[in-house]
């Protein structure tokens, strides 16, 4: 199998992964076909891909509305302390939070950036006053209610 000396996958291998970015359902069989190799070989390779961490996960998109979570929140957090254990205390605290979708440290105005699913302003306003303030060390919060999605989850432009 071709794979360049960068440990990245060759031309077929990104074939692949472009398919499978646009459709996750989409069969062995169907992939093989659609770059030209046999259903053996194109088993073998997306086995290695998904082993060598090039795919991360395959997984359904749910319809936030049809869940009962139609407002999306994008929420800054600024830290009393820009220290390592600072840092892995709220980024703890975050993991096992659902309604946390992202969680990114950033440069800039924020040490965090949150991406967070709930079902309106009042779920919003019980999630924030009972657990977002009560982080591992936020000093400030700064809420923005997405008024519309314009693109996301976008392919990977590769």
């Amino acid at each position: 199998m071709e794979e360049s000396s960068t440990g990245f996958p060759d031309r077929i291998d990104r074939k692949i992964l472009r398919l499978l970015q646009q459709d996750g359902r989409l069969t062995n069989a169907e992939i093989a076909h659609s770059v030209n190799i046999s259903p053996a070989t194109c088993h073998r390779r997306m086995r290695r891909l998904f082993a060598d961490g090039h795919v991360l996960d395959i997984r359904g998109r749910i319809n936030p509305a049809s869940v009962g979570l139609g407002s999306l929140v994008m929420v800054g957090v600024v830290l009393d302390r820009s220290t390592p254990d600072g840092f892995a205390a709220f980024e703890e605290a975050v993991a096992v939070m659902p309604e946390v979708l992202d969680c990114n440290l950033v440069a800039g105005d924020f040490d965090y950036l949150l991406k967070i699913r709930v079902r309106d302003m009042a779920d919003f306003n019980t999630l924030h006053s009972k657990m977002l303030i009560a982080l591992p060390g936020v000093r400030q919060i700064r809420s923005f209610f997405v008024m519309k999605e314009v693109k996301d989850n976008a392919p990977l432009p590769f």
